[in-house]
């Protein structure tokens, strides 16, 4: 069996969306021939918990942890009380994986809202003297350990994935060294993400994030995106081979048969940020309350993840309040359930121009859960490409109350009537177990090139 070195900052007990890609990839490699190496620290910083992702870890998988050093103890003496609720706007991550995981993510990315006098000093710190995140003081290290690791532990090719992009500073550094053939997984943009603008950065910072990334790019054997829109942009920056393998779904997740509990339940799983609030929406199924006593009383708002306290609150405030469940924070299967107990499932995006590139996450499983998805967002996004592709469902602007109000109209009416059947359509590409099958061929692909050039 062949050797993968995966080089990932996230790994189980955290949880999310930015974990799972390398868990279920980690979990289908060794019937694909290739046995993971996972090395990543022994003592992250730890947003999310999913203890139930550890179960998916293959026996095969080898595991290899090296502290990190991180500078989170100088935040929260910085920030006091409020580091405990804002600790991703130093870090800068939207996870991606990464954004949005089925289950939880974090609450308060770095964005355009405004900001308390602390926080704009801590993401200036943030952004000009831990480049290209808080992550880059494990590089050294990392790179130290693992040379002499694999002198002992030979392996045949490097995966890193990232964010945190430190994770391509090390694959890069350790490719040079070793000469062995090496991945950069991207599950976000680097400089093309939407925070990368909030960063407040000075312009040499700016210039030394484009540098590095330019050098991690080029320096690829390849270089994997999960968004068509993402690899036509990382394209257009270099001439290393970009390839597509976009997040999925584990149909092993979704066998378990659920029987709804009689509620008309409009769902949303993980990370649900401020900056996507979709009032629009709110305000449509308030005015049907208004109209429709049957359709009040059986409504039901599910949240389940972590949810912006703004969320909740326009919820109320548009007088929804009764209708509300805030579950919080729960594992990926407790995730998984409620979405195959959805009658409709919303996926709104964030409200900036970048997220026109973005497939989160959770789209992939809420494929697979085959009930209707309404999309909130960029019309000519990469979300509403593959909705619009798959026959999942609608995707519209924020604003456009009337099309909005026609979908919940249509899902009530088909919901009265028993009729709210599942999505039928093949979504067989984005299985997590075709998608492991796409980059063990990638990795094949790379190690045969390394053997023809000696």
């Amino acid at each position: 069996m062949k050797r993968v070195l995966v080089i990932t900052y996230y790994w189980p007990p955290s949880g999310g969306s930015g974990v799972q890609r390398w868990v279920k990839f980690a979990k289908y490699l060794p019937s694909e021939g290739w046995q993971p190496v996972i090395y990543t620290p022994e003592n992250p910083e730890l947003i999310a918990v999913d203890k139930t992702l550890g179960s998916e870890i293959p026996p095969e998988a080898e595991i290899v942890r090296t502290k990190i050093v991180e500078p989170y103890n100088a935040y929260r003496m910085l920030m006091g009380k409020d580091s405990s609720i804002d600790i991703k706007t130093f870090t800068q991550e939207s996870s991606s994986g990464g954004e949005t995981g089925a289950s939880g993510g974090e609450v308060n990315p770095i964005n355009a809202q405004k900001k308390s006098f602390k926080q704009k000093i801590s993401l200036f710190i943030r952004g000009n003297f831990f480049i290209p995140d808080p992550r880059v003081m494990w590089v050294g290290p990392s790179v130290r350990f693992l040379k002499k690791y694999l002198r002992e532990h030979p392996v045949d090719a490097i995966v890193t994935t990232g964010p945190p992009q430190s994770m391509h500073l090390i694959g890069l550094k350790l490719s040079e060294a070793t000469g062995i053939p090496w991945v950069a997984d991207f599950r976000d943009p680097w400089t093309k993400m939407f925070y990368f603008k909030h960063l407040g950065l000075c312009s040499w910072a700016e210039k030394k994030h484009h540098e590095l990334e330019r050098r991690v790019l080029d320096g690829a054997t390849r270089v994997v995106a999960v968004s068509p829109l993402v690899k036509e942009d990382f394209e257009k920056m270099t001439g290393t081979p970009v390839e597509l393998i976009t997040n999925g779904f584990d149909e092993s997740d979704f066998s378990e048969e659920i029987v709804p509990d009689g509620f008309f339940n409009i769902t949303h799983t993980g990370l649900f940020a401020a900056d996507g609030n979709p009032e629009t929406l709110w305000k449509v199924l308030a005015d049907k309350c208004a109209e429709d006593s049957s359709f009040r009383d059986a409504l039901r708002l599910r949240l389940v993840g972590k949810t912006d306290s703004a969320i909740t609150e326009s919820i109320r405030q548009a007088g929804l309040g009764d209708n509300l469940v805030d579950l919080g924070y729960r594992d990926h299967r407790t995730a998984v359930r409620e979405q195959k107990n959805a009658s409709l499932l919303i996926l709104p995006l964030r409200k900036e121009p970048e997220y026109r590139a973005v497939l989160p996450g959770k789209l992939f499983e809420y494929l697979a859960s085959r009930r209707p998805i309404l999309g909130i967002g960029q019309t000519d996004g990469a979300m509403a490409r593959i909705i619009g592709n798959t026959g999942s469902g609608v995707v519209y602007d924020w604003d456009q109350e009337s099309k909005i109000r026609a979908c919940i109209d249509f899902c009530w009416d088909e919901f009265r009537q028993g009729e709210l059947d599942d999505n039928s359509s093949d979504i067989s590409e984005y299985t997590r177990r075709g998608l492991t099958h796409r980059y063990a061929s990638l990795l094949d692909e790379i190690t045969t090139e390394k053997k023809n050039h000696k």
